[in-house]
């Protein structure tokens, strides 16, 4: 493909991705596919000669888009958003072309400089403490996800403490130490923290949530207290603002200065919910921020900018620059010190040219702009509450913050409620997924797609009720059946 065929090329596919989301809603927002669907549509090798774009082309629709989950379809309600605007696709081409491996700034200035100032710009978008900002010892940096930041703070935190008590025991040899290391989520915490965990050969203590399923000060000081007489060494906190089984928000104001008391580094994980923190009317959510050594959100899931763009501060990247600097000549250059050498911020060396959405977006759409965005999802969202409190056989099970509901059929078991999700998702006009906690099955729908109006929320609640129908009245008839 030259360069005359990549322009043809290109408009061609432009043209395409632009009628597949303003056509979306015609599309079945669940894939029907079965296992190796697509091993049956390609060869078992590839071809010996180049083959013609125009077959490429048409091959996307038929070996392609039939395996496809619609994220971006009006009905898709499943997981949480994921974000996706013209601006952010064009600014990935370009991204793309550019193909910098932006690890250091003599790699490409442009690709560092523009993270930093569109880090900063962000932090005042969240009115983020001054000391999470760069020219001093805090800074931010795009991650690939809220799982990996959360591994990058964790094992900054573990590199820190290690350092710690080497000095203040230097009879505790290294395996020791990251032996009795334990660090602390709140049982309704993203699986990722535990991974991290794994990852980073430490313990996890799960500490129990209260009925609003929220981590509070309390609970977290007695789990410590409770570690410490085992003789194990506490060093790391996250705490979760917006949970993934029902956008619940951990006590920061409290947590913070039981970490503060411990000396344990406090990370804030705030994947989803993080984007709405830039509507003054939520940024209360984040208070506590002030107490924390490092934050995350993703603005891939509800700021319009696509996967992947993963925000992430920390107060001090002293320690995280610590734990991650190896350093070989190859990669050195004359302005280190002067400027972040974000490899020293991540578990990868590579990195591309995220900060090119962000950019985009921002300009773009402006601060107003994404903010209505978020606040038409919220919307939207408390329109769906109100269908499903208005119908008696349903109830809301979690207060509604964000852009999830979560629900159930109220007077029936888990084993009924686990029935209308497979019938939902088997029928395949909407997709939503479930959670559960403290024994209750719940069913969650997210408000996930930029082209999602009103209407979508009345056809989601009258497939929902349908569909209820048939699943209570198969199990009344269940029941008469196994009596007689």
């Amino acid at each position: 493909m030259d360069a005359e065929e990549f322009r043809k090329a290109g408009k061609e596919m432009v043209d395409y991705v632009a009628d597949y989301l303003e056509n979306i809603r015609d599309r079945r927002v669940l894939s029907e596919v079965e296992p190796g669907y697509l091993h049956k549509l390609i060869p078992t090798e590839a071809p010996q000669e180049p083959e013609k774009w125009e077959d490429v082309m048409s091959d996307i629709e038929r070996v392609i888009m039939p395996g496809v989950t619609h994220w971006h379809h009006p009905q898709f309600h499943a997981y949480f958003p994921t974000a996706n605007s013209y601006p952010s696709l064009v600014a990935d081409i370009l991204s793309g072309a550019i193909g910098c491996i932006g690890f250091s700034w003599i790699a490409s200035p442009a690709c560092t400089e523009l993270e930093v100032v569109m880090m900063d710009w962000l932090a005042q978008m969240l009115n983020l403490p001054q000391g999470f900002m760069s020219g001093g010892k805090g800074g931010g940096v795009i991650q690939g996800t809220a799982s990996e930041a959360t591994l990058v703070a964790l094992l900054a935190a573990r590199s820190r403490m290690v350092a710690k008590l080497k000095k203040t025991h230097p009879e505790m040899e290294e395996g020791e130490i990251l032996s009795k290391l334990v660090c602390y989520t709140s049982d309704q915490a993203h699986s990722s923290v535990e991974r991290s965990a794994l990852l980073g050969a430490v313990k996890c203590h799960k500490v129990v949530s209260n009925d609003r399923e929220e981590m509070k000060g309390d609970a977290l000081k007695a789990a410590i207290e409770e570690d410490i007489q085992k003789g194990l060494l506490p060093f790391f906190v996250v705490a979760t603002l917006g949970t993934t089984p029902s956008c619940a928000f951990d006590k920061t104001l409290e947590i913070g200065p039981v970490c503060i008391e411990a000396d344990l580094w406090m990370h804030v994980d705030s994947a989803y919910a993080g984007s709405a923190f830039i509507c003054p009317e939520f940024r209360p959510l984040l208070d506590g921020i002030e107490h924390a050594d490092s934050f995350n959100f993703n603005p891939h899931k509800w700021l319009l900018v696509n996967f992947d763009c993963s925000a992430m501060w920390f107060k001090d990247t002293t320690y995280v620059v610590d734990a991650f600097n190896v350093d070989p000549l190859y990669l050195q250059h004359d302005h280190q010190g002067k400027v972040p050498d974000y490899r020293h911020w991540q578990i990868p060396l590579g990195r591309r040219f995220r900060s090119l959405k962000l950019w985009f977006v921002m300009r773009m759409f402006g601060v107003k702009g994404i903010q209505e965005h978020i606040r038409k999802h919220i919307t939207l969202a408390h329109q769906f509450e109100d269908l499903i409190k208005a119908d008696s056989r349903f109830k809301v099970t979690h207060e509604v913050t964000m852009g999830l509901v979560c629900f159930r059929l109220k007077d029936h078991p888990n084993d009924v409620n686990e029935a209308l999700l497979r019938r939902l998702n088997d029928d395949g006009r909407i997709h939503l997924v479930p959670s559960s906690s403290k024994g209750i099955y719940f069913l969650r729908l997210a408000v996930c797609a930029s082209r999602t109006e009103p209407k979508d929320m009345v056809f989601a609640y009258e497939t929902i009720s349908e569909l209820a129908d048939e699943v209570i009245a198969k199990q009344a008839n269940t029941k008469f059946e196994n009596f007689h």
